[in-house]
């Protein structure tokens, strides 16, 4: 298994080399490709980390938590994952912050833990995929790309919750 990776290497040059590629142009030329997409993809990953900190820091986040935890309860989501549940389509750092925070406090085997966990397997980053993708594939307008993977983001956190309680 340790020779895997060197093999591969190995392999995929010994082939370029016999159909007479040059692998060090290839290269230069990948590496310049990576950089262009850098370019491209970047200024909307730092509007979307920088609205995160906004959210965060003006205490809209924690308004919004606040705001959902009745609603969450009523259906029958714990309501200690709401703070989970607003960050999680923004930040994949910070909801596993928020879940690793839940599972220290109430334990991982416990019903919020296992809620937790179960969410941060079955939903997406939303706004962070949406940004990369767009920007990379040079989409300008998202139309109903947003509501439409918010759907899919609640319908994961309601499936979760439904399920740890179900099993």
């Amino acid at each position: 298994m340790n020779l895997l990776i060197p093999a591969l290497l190995l392999g995929t040059s010994a082939l370029a080399l016999a159909r007479g590629v040059d692998v060090y142009a290839a290269l230069l030329e990948g590496g310049q490709r990576g950089l262009e997409l850098v370019k491209t993809v970047l200024p909307s990953l730092v509007m979307l980390l920088t609205a995160v900190e906004l959210l965060r820091v003006s205490g809209a986040m924690d308004a919004l938590t606040r705001l959902l935890t009745p609603a969450a309860a009523w259906l029958g989501i714990p309501p200690e994952t709401v703070p989970l549940m607003v960050v999680r389509p923004l930040s994949g750092s910070a909801a596993l912050a928020v879940g690793a925070e839940l599972m220290a406090v109430h334990g991982p085997n416990s019903l919020v833990g296992r809620t937790a966990a179960v969410m941060l397997g079955s939903t997406e980053t939303t706004f962070y995929t949406i940004s990369v993708y767009f920007a990379a594939a040079g989409v300008r307008r998202s139309r109903y790309a947003i509501p439409a993977a918010l759907t899919a983001d609640l319908t994961g956190f309601l499936a979760a919750a439904l399920t740890v309680r179900l099993l």
